[in-house]
């Protein structure tokens, strides 16, 4: 991996903390999500007209992605409104790049070194140790939503990563994803909570301009990663937004710092090192 393919990631991981604090801080987290859902769209055809041309032999990709992101869209909202940001956030995220790594191992024939297995796994202890839940403090119903948000997270950066190596355009890809995920999100809210619709241009303003910019930047400069990069590594890598995350919510969300999270964030880090040095 590049040096600067590693500081693009780092970047990502920078911007999805933030994105995921918005969405955390709200007191309506369907409203925020769909706000930073809308506030891809906008994006898009931008991305779209300067992008290569997208081919369209990855199409199945984008259908799976359209379903993969939904249900992780939908499963983060439920967990964020049973858990900590701080607590859910670990959980999820640590649990994706294991099954992400078991999978390009076992069924993609993807070749990784050891540095990368020691790297991925000592990141992802890093993280459990961050949610505090070997202390069985977190409640049931949140680490049940943070898990199933992580196995949709597997799924769709799977689906996405090879999607964007397929089409020869993952800027593209994730663009034409983004359009198609906002219109299935925008469908939903419209059946279960249209009066959520007009607020996105007050309440959930901020959410809409700062949330939908941040997620939308951070996600097409992984999509670019994927295609430089072995999938389970960039994931690891975009995974110490924890860090970041454990920052924001002690700092804006009141959250409190324990020691588990200053060990966690400890190994983590170790991780970033072990990956970063690929020996």
């Amino acid at each position: 991996m590049t040096t600067s393919i590693f500081f693009i990631i780092m970047f990502a991981a920078v911007l999805h903390a933030s994105w995921n604090a918005i969405l955390k801080g709200g007191d309506d987290k369907r409203l925020q999500m769909t706000a930073i859902v809308v506030g891809h769209l906008p994006f898009a055809p931008i991305a779209i007209y300067f992008a290569p041309p997208l081919d369209l032999a990855c199409w199945p990709n984008l259908a799976l992605g359209a379903i993969f992101h939904l249900g992780y869209q939908y499963y983060l909202v439920e967990s964020y409104k049973k858990g900590d940001l701080s607590q859910v956030y670990p959980i999820a995220r640590a649990s994706a790049p294991l099954l992400v790594t078991l999978i390009s191992a076992i069924f993609l024939n993807v070749n990784l070194n050891f540095s990368d297995y020691l790297g991925i796994i000592i990141i992802a202890l890093g993280l459990i140790v961050s949610s505090g839940i070997y202390k069985l403090k977190i409640p049931t119903g949140a680490v049940g939503s943070a898990l199933i948000t992580g196995l949709f997270i597997s799924a769709y950066s799977l689906s996405d990563g090879y999607g964007g190596r397929i089409g020869n355009s993952p800027i593209a890809f994730y663009a034409w994803l983004t359009i198609i995920n906002g219109f299935v999100w925008l469908i939903y809210i419209f059946i279960t909570s249209p009066s959520s619709l007009p607020k996105l241009i007050g309440p959930a303003k901020g959410s809409l301009i700062i949330g939908g910019s941040a997620s939308y930047l951070a996600y097409s400069l992984i999509m670019y990663a994927f295609s430089k990069a072995p999938i389970a590594v960039v994931m690891a890598l975009r995974e110490t937004s924890i860090i970041f995350a454990i920052l924001l919510g002690v700092l804006f969300l009141k959250e409190k710092i324990t020691k588990p999270k200053l060990f966690g964030t400890g190994l983590t880090l170790i991780g970033v090192i072990i990956l970063r040095l690929d020996f």
